[in-house]
């Protein structure tokens, strides 16, 4: 019994912690208007094609955006994939807290790999890009700046 508590202990404080530490999500707190920081994020996000923009929700999200990288190596010989290349969505969520408005930033992010099977290359979650968040997040800022609202 005693050991059922504790599992039941570690599994919620790992939930919470790994909840609390998620890759690849930016949050900016700051004193502005819901409208002002909507418009801002908008604004951020005109070099990609929106898919989603709920308004009531708080929610942008940007449609799959391919970008090419350098060649990879994949498998036993490192045989060289020629056509590399990531594709990225943005996903902004905005959260009305008073007088301060919560903006969140992540990104989902996969690469093109090698699966093996049937299918020999798909698709493949892979780390958020650090350059493209911060990017993304300093238009963000730029916008909300130019709008008068401070960040907290």
């Amino acid at each position: 019994m005693l050991a059922v508590r504790l599992f039941a202990i570690f599994a919620v404080l790992g939930a919470v912690l790994g909840c609390a530490t998620l890759p690849g999500v930016r949050d900016r707190y700051v004193v502005c208007s819901y409208d002002a920081a909507w418009t801002a994020a908008l604004e951020s996000l005109k070099d990609r094609a929106i898919t989603v923009k709920d308004r009531e929700k708080g929610l942008i999200e940007t449609a799959w955006l391919e970008l090419p990288t350098d060649p990879r190596n994949f498998g036993a010989f490192q045989r060289e994939i020629k056509e590399s290349r990531d594709r990225s969505r943005m996903v902004v969520t905005l959260t009305r807290i008073k007088e301060v408005t919560k903006v969140s930033l992540s990104e989902d992010r996969e690469r093109w790999a090698w699966r093996g099977g049937s299918r020999l290359f798909g698709w493949s979650p892979t780390e958020p890009s650090e350059e493209t968040m911060t990017a993304v997040m300093n238009r963000i800022n730029s916008k909300l700046k130019e709008s008068g609202c401070p960040s907290t």
